[in-house]
């Protein structure tokens, strides 16, 4: 058994112009110690998958369908106050803005001391203590100066390390990344990378990835899935993926990356731009960019099929393309 198992998840969000399949029949597995990366472009579905997993989807959004089965449990079903357990405690997550995750009115040792209070029963000065080894641990000096400070007072990479920390206060099963080296620094970003990859090694902890840098995907994942609007179009372990893309959009995407042994005037791109969820194309959703296109891709819209062990694909040309 996994220790997560995603399947079929399907989230909408009701506008005034209509219903939009934000995530839609989306289907994935993470094991204990295995980091899984979530990449696509903006707007594909990949936060609104990992905030569905953690139920933190509100109006006007709704979970419709599917099963988030942790450790055998759909959490799908739980009611909120049993959900509230998990979160936080069995499953964490690292949100993408910390200026806009953190509270500005408390300290930074009373925020991470707070996840310990709810989840582990401590004292506040116990939970201060431990949050303060916690900040330590998750690399930021003078933890003891800092647990006083507030969320202003600290510098980006810092802030994302306390979110870092708080995320890993109650030493979760399962760590949600949302983007979590954006606008940071090239320094920063390996720094928080290689504490998330340390952490996740000594802890056994499953690691959801989201992220559009397949620079960080290539350093950090065991397994990668792709989406694109709304659904999961590719899924292959990470050395596969990029050795082997099987999906037009996955092949796109590799080939917007720079090469050190190519001098080049401009980089690739991908024609086009992701269809309105409200009006999607009929057959493939990716059709009408794919220069692989074919008059059978405007008609039949194709399944997620296995290519290879492991590899799978959701695009009729499949074995042509790759």
């Amino acid at each position: 058994m996994s220790l997560l198992e995603v399947n079929e998840l399907k989230t909408y969000f009701k506008t005034a112009e209509g219903t939009v399949p934000s995530v839609n029949g989306v289907s994935f597995s993470v094991e204990a110690g295995e980091t899984l990366a979530i990449v696509g472009e903006s707007g594909c579905g990949k936060s609104v998958t990992s905030l569905s997993i953690m139920q933190l989807v509100s109006d006007p959004g709704e979970i419709v369908g599917g099963e988030v089965r942790f450790e055998g449990k759909d959490l799908l079903n739980l009611p909120k106050k049993e959900m509230r357990k998990y979160r936080g405690n069995e499953i964490s997550m690292i949100f993408q803005e910390p200026m806009s995750s953190l509270n500005p009115v408390f300290t930074i040792g009373n925020q991470v001391g707070e996840v310990l209070r709810r989840h582990k029963g401590l004292s506040r000065g116990e939970a201060k203590q431990q949050a303060i080894e916690m900040l330590k641990r998750v690399g930021i000096p003078r933890a003891e100066q800092i647990a006083n400070n507030f969320p202003h007072q600290l510098s980006g990479g810092m802030r994302q390390r306390v979110m870092i920390a708080i995320a890993l206060a109650c030493r979760p099963k399962l760590l949600i990344a949302d983007e979590p080296t954006t606008a940071l620094d090239v320094t920063i970003q390996a720094q928080i990378l290689d504490l998330i990859g340390k952490l996740s090694e000594e802890e056994n902890t499953g690691v959801i990835l989201i992220t559009h840098d397949l620079g960080v995907v290539a350093e950090m994942a065991d397994r990668v899935v792709v989406m694109y609007a709304g659904e999961v179009v590719e899924e292959a372990p990470v050395y596969e993926l990029f050795e082997r893309p099987g999906h037009p959009y996955t092949i796109g995407l590799m080939g917007s990356l720079p090469k050190m042994s190519e001098q080049r005037d401009r980089l690739d791109s991908i024609p086009g731009a992701v269809p309105n969820l409200l009006d999607m194309p009929s057959g493939c959703p990716f059709h009408p960019r794919c220069p692989f296109a074919i008059e059978a891709c405007k008609q039949t819209k194709p399944a997620l099929e296995e290519q290879q062990p492991g590899h799978y694909v959701r695009c009729l040309r499949a074995g042509e393309v790759g």
